[in-house]
């Protein structure tokens, strides 16, 4: 590859190749190209801005520390942008919470020691069981819908985003999930008439 050729002429894997190499110009492309992406998928699973700039940031990073193990055989180079800004958004959320948990496992102990030990254990139980009849429910669809459920509610992913991931259509991911909210629904409501 020509070095004297100008970035933004090149494609997305002739770009990570030279990222791989710490060219500053071809990761500053990437950049723009895909910047606006990744932070829209950073705020949608942070759900703040300040969050989603230090979770794009440290996406962006990782990518320029890393871009030599760019694989072309598992997907494109903005899916891959898009997991590891995906990985590290989940990552922040664990920290965050796992803070927030502390915090208020600090103000809550005093709290549940005033509720008597069997309503904490009832709540408890209910919780779980709803947890548990989500994750039934969505193991009764078709592999390939709750695929795309999962992706869409459990990791933020856009129609878009998750057409791009699979390599399906657009089309496609709307449809299988359509198909799979719809049965969700019907064993919602069976399970309801039970």
């Amino acid at each position: 590859m020509n070095r004297s050729t100008e970035p933004q002429r090149l494609g997305d894997e002739e770009l990570i190749g030279l990222v791989a190499d710490m060219d500053a110009g071809a990761f500053e492309v990437l950049y723009d190209r895909h910047s606006q992406a990744v932070y829209s998928l950073c705020y949608r699973i942070a759900g703040s801005r300040s969050l989603a700039d230090d979770v794009c940031q440290e996406a962006f990073i990782s990518l320029w520390r890393s871009g030599s193990r760019y694989d072309p055989r598992r997907g494109s180079v903005r899916s891959w942008i898009l997991s590891i800004a995906h990985n590290r958004a989940i990552d922040q959320i664990r920290r965050t919470t796992r803070h927030d948990a502390r915090q208020v496992h600090d103000d809550g102990d005093a709290l549940a020691e005033r509720l008597p030990a069997s309503e904490r254990t009832d709540a408890e139980v209910l919780r779980r069981a709803e947890v548990d009849d989500t994750e039934r429910m969505l193991d009764l669809l078709p592999g390939d819908q709750r695929k795309v459920i999962s992706l869409a509610f459990y990791s933020g992913y856009s129609h878009s985003e998750i057409a791009e991931v699979l390599g399906v259509p657009l089309g496609t991911v709307k449809s299988r999930m359509r198909l799979g909210l719809e049965r969700l629904q019907v064993h919602m409501m069976e399970g309801a008439e039970r």
